[in-house]
This record gives structure tokens, sequence and C-alpha cells, in this order.
């Protein structure tokens, strides 16, 4: 009933939130893409872009009308965070450039995209469901405006990382770095382990993001040794 009603001056401040919120946020999905198909062919990357995304709108879209029961659930943040870590150095090694038939890796790379994107949206949804609270009606438009505009900033950053990463492989760390950072703002939000590290948060984002990058590295280093043996 509230729609798109009810479009205030306070609403139109709670939309630019939301467009700002998507602009920061969406790049952590778009690097989650980007890692994941790096190893397919230029038709099955945008297959896996098309499929990734809407698979990644489902989702958001669940989560954003049970955002306010998640806020309740301790340690999901936590076991979310800890799970992109994992994501971060598996997309980073070597692991996935291993030989496959093509349809097998697009299925692979299209279920690391989804399984990333449930565990990743949990920060997106919660911000857009918070912003929507704050105004008296109109926060269904909102919401769905804020999920309609992450759909093309997830596609365009995924494909522009994409064509840096064939350019710059140094990006591909860069991207496993910026996966650590956010899971180092998951596990710091959780609302059960949050408040125990809150004095440590500095150190434990610096020391998820070497984590990462190292752990990556080193897996990747390996996995090349072991393909071409000198």
């Amino acid at each position: 009933m509230d729609l798109f009603s009810a479009f205030s001056a306070e609403w139109f401040v709670a939309l630019g939130s939301i467009l700002l919120v998507n602009l920061i946020l969406s790049g952590d999905n778009a690097v989650i893409i980007a890692l994941a198909s790096k190893n397919l062919s230029p038709a099955q990357r945008k297959q896996a872009i098309i499929w990734g995304s809407a698979g990644a709108v489902v989702l958001r879209i669940i989560l954003t009308f049970v955002a306010a029961y998640l806020l309740d659930i301790p340690y999901l943040q936590f076991f979310g965070g800890v799970a992109l870590l994992w994501i971060a150095v598996s997309l980073i090694s070597d692991k996935s450039e291993v030989e496959c038939q093509e349809a097998a890796c697009l299925s692979d790379a299209i279920k690391v995209i989804l399984f990333a994107d449930l565990v990743m949206s949990l920060d997106n949804v919660l911000a857009l469901a918070a912003i929507a609270q704050t105004v008296p009606s109109g926060k269904y438009a909102l919401i769905i405006i804020g999920l309609a505009t992450s759909i093309p900033l997830v596609v365009f950053g995924a494909q522009l990382l994409m064509k840096l990463m064939d350019r710059f492989p140094v990006i591909i760390y860069i991207g496993a770095g910026v996966l650590g950072y956010a899971a180092a703002e998951m596990i710091l939000g959780d609302r059960a382990v949050g408040p125990w590290l809150s004095g440590y948060a500095a150190f434990v984002e610096i020391g998820l993001v070497v984590l990462v990058i190292a752990v990556g590295y080193f897996a990747r280093l390996r996995a090349s040794r072991a393909k071409d043996p000198v």
C-alpha cells in the first residue's frame, strides 16, 4: 500500500543513502564474480555474470525481508566471515585453474558466486533494511529501488575487474585482500563475537587481509610448481 507513496524529502535522503551504500558494498560482490570467473572463456564469463547476478538478486530479496530476524542470530556473521575467508583463499589460489569440462567450470563458478553472495549479502541487506526503516512510509519502494540499482553496479564492476585482472594479475591479490577485509567487518559486526574483538578491530582487519593474501599466494605458488615441476 505504501509501495510508491510518501516521496518526502526524508524519503529521498534515505534513497541517496541506499544508492551510496550500494555503490560501496556492491564492489565486494563484483570482486567475487570477477575472481570466480577469471579462468572462464569470454562467452562463459558473460553467462557466469548473468546467472550469478540473477541469483544474487533473488537471494537479496529473500534476505532483505528477513533482515530483522537475521540481526538477532548470534554467530551468524562470524561464521559468514569465516566462510568468506575460505572462499577468498580458494579463489586466489590456482586450484580453480585445473583442467575441467567447460560446462563443469561454468557450473562451479556460478555455485561459488551464489554461495559467496549469500554470505556477503548479509551486510548489504542489513544496511539496506536499516536505512529503509528510517522513513515512516514508502520503505518497500526504497528496498525495491535499492535491490534494482545493485544489479548494474555488480555487473559493470565484475566486467571491468575481469578485464583489469587479465591485464594486471596483481589485482587478483588486491581483490582477495578486499574480501579479507569484508570478512573482518562481518566478524567484527557479529552481535556475539564483535564486542569481544572491538578493542582489536584494526588488528583483526589488517591481520585477516594479510592472512588471505599470504595463504592464497603460497597456495598459488605450490599449485604452480606442481603443474610445472622443474
